[in-house]
């Protein structure tokens, strides 16, 4: 088995290749998706879940999701990311350290599941700051003889170079994430959003 990830900018880009992964015969159980929901962007109905955002963690269902793994999305708190939509291993492996551990336990849950799956550490930073700034996690564990097809299903849904991305969190002084930051507003993830847009081709 071997992990493949892609951040994205984009949620609706993370959700198709969540659809496209189980498509291609990637089980659901084996995909997660986390994604930054702050302002409420992509559950359509309210839970508790969210509420307490960096002091724990919960999970409550959310309407939506069109196949599989998307009609498992629920609500979860990360310190220092905030509220967010998620399903799948690696959401649970973070909610589980949040809901047993003191604040910052979800962030190590999150790097944590990454790093022992066999995602580098320093990508793991950059992805669960990329979350924080308003980004959307894909992670899926797949046989050896998916792996290629899995990459090429990240990639043609845009999924962001982690290296890249950690260069330009670099020039503003960022070294690695941290879960006691706090969240980002719907305001400065609006902004960051634009700022990768605009950078786009």
């Amino acid at each position: 088995m071997r992990t493949v990830t892609g951040l994205f900018d984009d949620y609706d880009d993370a959700r198709a290749a969540v659809t496209d992964l189980e498509v291609a015969g990637v089980p659901s159980d084996d995909i997660s998706i986390v994604a930054n929901n702050t302002g409420d962007r992509y559950s359509t109905e309210s839970s508790d879940a969210a509420e307490g955002a960096g002091t724990g963690a919960g999970l409550g269902a959310v309407g939506g999701g069109v196949v599989g793994l998307l009609t498992g999305l629920g609500l979860m708190a990360i310190p220092g990311v905030g509220p967010v939509v998620a399903a799948g291993w690696l959401a649970s492996t973070a909610a589980g350290a949040a809901a047993g551990a003191v604040a910052g336990g979800a962030a190590g849950g999150l790097i944590g599941a990454l790093t022992d799956s066999g995602v580098d550490e320093e990508d793991a930073h950059v992805y669960a700051e990329g979350v924080r700034r308003g980004g959307a996690l894909v992670t899926a564990r797949v046989d050896d003889s998916l792996a290629l097809k899995a990459e090429a299903i990240l990639q043609q849904r845009d999924r962001i170079d982690p290296g890249a991305r950690r260069s330009i969190y670099a020039e503003e002084g960022w070294t690695r994430f941290d879960e006691n930051a706090d969240p980002y507003t719907l305001e400065q993830v609006q902004r960051e959003r634009e700022r990768y847009r605009s950078m786009m081709p």
